[in-house]
């Protein structure tokens, strides 16, 4: 689908059900993610980080909704922010292979979708990519990152993620896909399996980075 094909799909879709700000559920003009009192506490991502914003405000309160509120739904505006972090370097990762964070099977299970992989089903197809929603598997369940700290989260994920299949990722450039960055332990041990796994390069792309991480984008 072209893009001017998609605009018309989403301009549809907004009529026919009218647009909810992904933070407090108000009326929003047709792809617009926040109303405007919520779009007033959110603040873009430092230039350079491979994230749309800061992870404060309506941002972290629409992510939050999304994994923990039952809120599959929210992946549609924040995707569509999550594409404005890349869109200016979209033109050089056209064709890339788009690969989100993956779950345990458990969390899978208990949660009933894997946000990373809703989010990156909005970008594959702006990309015209390839997308490779089982391309990284979880090897073994890890407590949630929230609860610890930088060095504890670093250990918590290491070695914790592999390609399922090396044929997908090898010799291809790789969009690898996740709702926040917080300490990007999670993101750096994804980027390594894939490189392992034999990804020419990979690009990062969050929709919120926390306010005291400051990365590149690849």
């Amino acid at each position: 689908m072209g893009p001017l094909a998609s605009f018309v799909l989403e301009f549809a879709i907004g009529v026919l059900a009218p647009a909810r700000c992904a933070a407090c559920d108000a009326r929003v003009k047709i792809l617009a993610a926040f109303c405007p009192s919520c779009a007033s506490t959110t603040e873009p991502a430092p230039a350079g980080a491979p994230a749309a914003l800061l992870y404060a405000g309506a941002a972290s309160q629409a992510i939050v909704a999304m994994k923990y509120g039952s809120r599959p739904d929210l992946a549609r505006p924040l995707g569509d922010l999550l594409w404005r972090s890349i869109e200016r370097r979209a033109a050089s990762w056209r064709g890339a292979v788009v690969v989100p964070v993956p779950l345990h099977p458990a969390r899978l299970a208990e949660r009933g979708f894997n946000q990373s992989a809703l989010l990156a089903a909005r970008v594959v197809r702006r990309l015209d990519g390839q997308f490779a929603p089982r391309g990284l598997v979880r090897t073994r369940e890890t407590p949630q990152q929230t609860t610890l700290d930088r060095h504890a989260r670093a250990a918590n994920v290491a070695g914790a993620f592999r390609v399922r299949d090396a044929a997908v990722v090898r010799g291809r450039a790789v969009l690898l896909v996740d709702d926040v960055a917080t300490t990007g332990a999670t993101l750096d041990a994804c980027a390594a399996a894939l490189v392992e796994g034999g990804a020419a390069s990979v690009l990062r792309a969050v929709v919120a980075v926390a306010a005291h991480r400051v990365v590149t984008a690849s």
